[in-house]
């Protein structure tokens, strides 16, 4: 038990928890991070990364670490009422065709973690409350763990997800239902999948579903689907989540995707409400206030319909990373509490728009793709969205959030 003086402390031990620890490790401030579950959290089984993420990677220094991964070289969809077949290009700002890359999720926190020292990642880290105190003018946070440990942070980041405790305490609205779920899994073939790697998604009324190559012998798949408000959870049962696929939200998918399901590793499939948090509220709600912020999904939880998620996270570690690295090595390797504020709000007005546009953004891109293919909304998908605002949003999203230069 106790208290313990941390100069950071990172809630969390995600894609932005451990990425923000390790852009901070690259300036010399080597940060705690404290994450609730007994291990590194895989629950996804794989997410997508744009060129956006690539950049972020590359400025932590582990994007050599994920470089087997291929690209996906095309978009194939097709319109489940219809059984028309579009392909949609993968570009870059410049105009060259290159794909998003997936990748294991596992593989992605594990190659963070790999960067960190073993005793900055405390597990089975539970937080019971958060507070302040002043201390010869400057805030300090005071974070309270279950078993009775009290840490005191001059920085504390949330990272701690859609649940986010940090950012209730800065006064946040709860994330949202978006009135959709979905279902991930991960489907294994020992000798092989023979398939290319080409993203293939099937569209229709009120549902979305996907199967993206990860390796020659792995296949991540998706589904999401119009929800009620309160939904069963099943994620205790994934052989009842994977027969609700099969034989209800999948029934008319092309059996392509069937025998995908059926190939699932029934260990990595969950199921999920999508939640997301009011654009308005990032934009002019607190997200930061004296010595405490929040990133990655406490700040923009997101639906996962342009894979923006694990992306922006990685964004979010590199820019906050480099606003608090550039104080610190500028400040001769120290951080002054009372100093704080106005570094994070910095990092907070860099964030605040891009990220409430990309909530915006996978939003519209989801309603939209399950809007039907009635001649309303079948126009609307397949010229509207899929040859105009598609490719406006690939282009906003394949962004370079920079070097972290100290």
């Amino acid at each position: 038990m106790g208290t313990t003086v941390e100069d950071v402390v990172i809630v969390g031990g995600g894609i932005a928890g451990l990425a923000t620890a390790v852009a901070l490790k690259r300036a010399g401030i080597e940060a705690l991070v404290l994450e609730r579950s007994e291990g590194l959290r895989a629950t996804g089984a794989a997410l997508t990364l744009f060129p956006n993420a690539w950049f972020a990677l590359d400025a932590l220094g582990v994007s050599q670490k994920l470089a087997s991964y291929a690209h996906s070289r095309k978009l194939y969809i097709t319109d489940l009422d219809t059984g028309e077949v579009q392909e949609v290009p993968f570009i870059k700002p410049n105009g060259d065709a290159v794909g998003p890359r997936s990748v294991h999720r596992k593989a992605l926190l594990e190659a963070l973690a790999d960067e960190l020292p073993v005793h900055s990642i405390r597990f089975s880290s539970k937080i019971s409350a958060i507070d302040t105190q002043q201390h010869e003018g400057s805030s300090i946070a005071i974070v309270h763990m279950e078993n009775g440990t009290v840490i005191k942070a001059k920085v504390l980041i949330g990272c701690d997800g859609v649940h986010s405790v940090v950012s209730r305490w800065l006064g946040l609205r709860d994330p949202v239902l978006s009135g959709r779920s979905a279902v991930r899994g991960l489907a294994v073939y020992p000798q092989g999948h023979g398939l290319e790697h080409n993203v293939r998604q099937y569209v229709g009324t009120g549902k979305r579903a996907g199967i993206v190559p990860l390796t020659d012998k792995e296949i991540y798949w998706f589904i999401s689907y119009t929800s009620p408000a309160k939904e069963t959870s099943l994620e205790d049962f994934p052989e009842d989540i994977q027969k609700e696929v099969l034989e209800n939200y999948g029934k008319d998918i092309p059996t392509i995707f069937s025998d995908v399901v059926k190939q699932s590793d029934l260990s990595t499939l969950t199921r999920a409400p999508l939640k997301y948090r009011y654009p308005l509220n990032v934009v002019f709600g607190t997200l930061s206030k004296q010595n405490i912020t929040v990133a990655g999904d406490a700040m923009h939880p997101m639906t996962p319909d342009l894979a923006q998620g694990g992306c922006s996270s990685l964004e979010d570690a590199v820019i906050l990373g480099r606003h608090i690295g550039r104080y610190f090595v500028q400040n001769g390797q120290v951080l002054v509490a009372k100093e704080i504020s106005e570094v994070l709000g910095k990092y907070v007005e860099e964030r605040r728009w891009r990220v409430a546009l990309l909530i915006t953004g996978s939003y519209i891109s989801g309603w939209v793709q399950q809007a039907g293919s009635g001649w309303g909304g079948k126009f609307l998908r397949d010229v509207i969205f899929y040859k105009f605002l598609y490719l406006k949003m690939v282009r906003y999203v394949n962004y370079d959030c920079g070097k972290l230069e100290f």
